[in-house]
């Protein structure tokens, strides 16, 4: 089986780090922009985009600064993949971006990184960052 490469990509939006906080960690901030419903019970959450559901635990949080999901398997048990969102600011410019760092396979990388500048530019859009 295909192993997934891990990939980084940086968006700059204009907002603060504690406004981008509360919709990268919250399941209401994350289903106006991440997917179409969100749902969590404790460290679990459901990321629901039409017909499809992908279960993740929350690895590890930094309020504030980033938000880690571990993807979880069909028993529920962590995989090797994740996703993380890491709000960097310029500490002389105050300029805010988010990190995005995921895993896609390789001949789906160009597909994965297009996926999320789309769901990015719907943050922009729900923040007023446009």
């Amino acid at each position: 089986m295909d192993t997934k490469v891990r990939y980084e990509i940086e968006f700059p939006l204009n907002s603060s780090p504690q406004l981008l906080y509360q919709y990268i960690s919250t399941p209401s901030g994350l289903s106006e922009w991440f997917a179409d419903n969100v749902n969590s019970r404790g460290e679990f959450f459901t990321f629901i985009w039409n017909d499809t559901m992908e279960k993740a635990r929350l690895a590890s949080k930094k309020t504030n600064e980033r938000i880690k999901f571990k993807w979880l398997d069909d028993q529920d048990k962590d995989t090797d993949y994740f996703f993380e969102l890491r709000i960097m600011e310029d500490e002389i410019t105050k300029d805010v971006s988010l990190v995005v760092v995921d895993f896609a396979f390789e001949d789906e990388l160009n597909e994965s990184k297009l996926l999320w500048e789309n769901q990015i530019s719907d943050l922009k859009h729900v923040i007023g960052s446009v």
